[in-house]
């Protein structure tokens, strides 16, 4: 399927290598049209990540709270709403975007904030599960926030991150990787396997999650691989 006239400038303008304050006026301008532009991508991130945590959440959804960072618009949140999420709170860098998501009335709470240069504004082990979805890539949000994320996941929470696989990322998922390895040995979170059922997901996963009563969250990992068309980067 080719892409809509102007689809493929958009999302390479936004992973081009411009100063941080330039792509988040970028971000707010695409805001209104975004949704269609990665709906022309088939971008399938937040589904799968919605659906890999929901299978892997060890109590019922209603009863948690959860941070979506770098929320964009409310993919993610239209997704978990779907599976019976509920208590919903988010963070994004971008004001047009958060004008979006606040528009869905899934969100219970939104700041703005650019993680990687402040703090999450939310207290330590706040959250039972937070994801970071289509954000983790280069120019974006850098790998040394991850801790930050551990920061307010509850012990024994999940966290859900996806990345892309395409070559112009392939540096960052290494540092990535790195800096998750780093951190399990660190014990800063667990990784235990969880099987999925056959034909769950798309997209080649490792899912993790710490028990209940650790010190430590979980971790749930995405390898967003397939969302990317010849020529453009995938979206976030």
């Amino acid at each position: 399927m080719r892409l809509a006239l102007g689809v493929r400038e958009r999302v390479a303008a936004v992973h081009s290598g411009s100063a941080l304050p330039e792509r988040l006026r970028l971000y707010d301008g695409w805001a209104e049209g975004y949704e269609q532009d990665v709906a022309a991508l088939e971008y399938r991130a937040p589904h799968l990540a919605a659906a890999s945590l929901a299978f892997a959440f060890p109590t019922a959804p209603a009863e948690a709270r959860l941070l979506d960072v770098a929320c964009g618009t409310g993919l993610v949140a239209r997704e978990l709403h779907r599976r019976g999420f509920r208590c919903l709170h988010g963070v994004d860098g971008s004001a047009g975007m958060l004008e979006r998501a606040q528009s869905t009335g899934l969100y219970q709470q939104l700041w703005r904030c650019v993680l990687g240069q402040e703090a999450l504004p939310v207290p330590s082990e706040h959250y039972d599960a937070v994801t970071l979805v289509g954000a983790l890539g280069e120019g974006q949000v850098p790998t040394t926030a991850v801790p930050e994320l551990l920061r307010v996941t509850k012990p024994g929470g999940l966290i859900c991150l996806t990345t892309r696989s395409n070559p112009s990322n392939l540096r960052y998922k290494a540092e990535l990787e790195a800096a998750l390895e780093r951190l399990e040995k660190q014990g800063a979170w667990q990784k235990p396997s969880v099987v999925f059922p056959r034909g769950l997901l798309e997209i080649p996963i490792t899912m993790s999650c710490g028990p209940p009563s650790s010190s430590s969250p979980g971790h749930a990992e995405v390898q967003d691989t397939s969302t990317s068309k010849p020529g453009a980067a995938a979206p976030s």
